[in-house]
C-alpha cells in the first residue's frame, strides 16, 4: 500500500471501494425487488440526511415524509412519477399554510428524484441495467481519479479545483468503453455507445453538483460514514445524474 500513498492515492479509498463492490455484487446476485428497494431506501435516507445538512435544513418532520414517499414507491408501479405528486402536495400545503419554506423541498429534488429513478430503472429494465449504470459511473470515477492523478494539469472549473480536464476526459472515455461492454449485451451497438457516453458525462456533472453544494456549505465531505470516500452522497453523486439520463434514453431509444 506504500506505493499507493506515494502516488497520492488513499489506501482506505481502495479498501472501502472493494467492500462496496462486494456488497453490490451480492445484492445484484440476489436480484429481488424488495431487497433492492430496502437497500436503496436505506441509502436514500442517509443521502437525504446529508443533503439536508448541505442545504442547512433542520426539520425532522421531513424524514417522515421521505420515509412515506419511499414506502409508497415500493408498491407503486411508476416510482419516478411520485415526485410530481409530491410537488403538487407540497405546493398545495405551502399555499394553504403560507409558512412552509420552499427550501424544505430541496432534498425532495436532490437526491430524492434520482433514487426514485434508480428504483424505476431496476423495476423496468432489471439488474442488468443497474450493472450497466454501475460500470459507467465507476468507470468515470476510476478513470478520472487515476488519469487526473497521473496526467492532470489543466483545471476543469472553479467549482471543483482538484478536478482536471485531463481527468474528466479520461473518466468519460473509460466510462464509455466499459459501459459499452455491458450495454452492448442489452441494446444495439450505437445505443450502447450513446447511452454510455451521455450517462458518463452526466456522472461527471453529478459529482460536480455535489462539489458545488459542499463548497457552498463550507465542508469537505457530505459525511464520514465511508472511510476514504466521505459520506453517502460523496459515493453516489455520479449515479444521481447518470441514472436520470440512462432511464430517459432507454425509454426513448429502446
Amino acid at each position: 500500500m506504500d506505493w499507493l500513498e506515494k502516488k497520492g492515492i488513499d489506501p482506505q479509498r481502495i479498501t472501502t471501494g472493494i467492500a462496496l463492490l462486494i456488497a453490490v455484487i451480492v445484492i445484484g446476485l440476489i436480484d429481488n425487488f424488495f431487497v433492492m428497494w430496502a437497500v436503496f431506501g436505506g441509502i436514500y435516507l442517509l443521502a437525504f440526511y446529508e443533503a439536508n445538512r448541505l442545504f442547512s435544513i433542520d426539520n425532522n418532520t421531513l424524514y417522515a415524509y421521505a420515509a412515506i414517499l419511499w414506502i409508497t414507491a415500493g408498491f407503486y408501479p411508476y416510482p419516478d412519477d411520485l415526485f410530481f405528486i409530491a410537488i403538487v402536495l407540497f405546493a398545495g400545503t405551502m399555499a394553504y399554510s403560507r409558512d412552509l419554506k420552499f427550501k424544505y423541498f430541496y432534498a425532495f429534488i436532490y437526491p430524492t428524484v434520482s433514487f426514485l429513478f434508480l428504483l424505476a430503472l431496476y423495476n423496468e429494465y432489471g439488474v442488468v441495467a443497474l450493472a450497466w449504470l454501475l460500470v459507467v459511473v465507476a468507470g468515470a470515477d476510476i478513470g478520472a481519479y487515476f488519469v487526473g492523478k497521473s496526467l492532470g494539469k489543466t483545471k476543469f472549473c472553479e467549482t471543483s479545483p482538484n478536478k482536471t480536464l485531463e481527468g474528466v476526459a479520461g473518466g468519460v472515455v473509460t466510462s464509455t468503453l466499459l459501459g459499452f461492454l455491458v450495454g452492448v449485451t442489452f441494446v444495439d451497438i450505437d445505443k450502447a455507445i450513446l447511452i454510455s457516453l451521455l450517462a458518463g458525462i452526466a456522472s461527471v456533472f453529478g459529482d460536480l453538483f455535489e462539489s458545488y453544494l459542499k463548497r457552498r456549505a463550507g465542508v469537505k465531505d457530505s459525511g464520514d460514514i465511508l472511510p476514504g470516500h466521505g459520506g453517502v452522497l460523496d459515493r453516489v453523486d455520479g449515479y444521481l445524474f447518470a441514472v436520470i439520463i440512462m432511464l430517459v434514453l432507454l425509454r426513448g431509444l429502446v
